[in-house]
């Protein structure tokens, strides 16, 4: 069993930070993807960024365009955790940001942003963005 708790969410202005961070637990594992994806009230959920690693040293990003350049992703594959620094953020970033767990590694950028790649999940924290 892994079991993954997400932290940092809460209110933030227009052009404010916010850092998120994940822990996964339970297990002990050295190939490792985790992920982020938010989602709004009825609507689909949306990937935000990824990263994959092999034995803790190769290692592949991916981010969604509506993120890149603003958000960035890290983790410390030893400890299985995970942060998202959000930077400019913007009123349509509000959501519930899930942290996602996977104990595969996904070389394929198409494979990082499948929600279904990822077997773990937390139970989400809230972002807002007021204008």
């Amino acid at each position: 069993q892994v079991r993954v708790v997400e932290s940092g969410g809460g209110w933030v202005q227009a052009g404010g930070s916010l850092r998120l961070s994940c822990a996964a637990s339970g297990r002990t594992f050295s190939t490792v993807s985790m992920a982020w994806f938010r989602q709004v009230s009825g609507k689909v959920r949306e990937f935000v960024a990824a990263i994959s690693r092999s034995a803790g040293i190769l290692y592949y990003t991916s981010y969604a365009d509506s993120v890149e350049g603003r958000f960035t992703i890290s983790g410390d594959g030893a400890k299985n955790t995970l942060a998202l620094q959000m930077s400019s953020l913007k009123p349509e970033d509000t959501a519930v940001y899930y942290c996602a767990a996977s104990l595969g590694f996904f070389s394929r950028d198409y494979d990082r942003r499948l929600p279904g790649q990822y077997a773990y999940w937390g139970q989400g924290t809230q972002v807002t963005v007021s204008s």
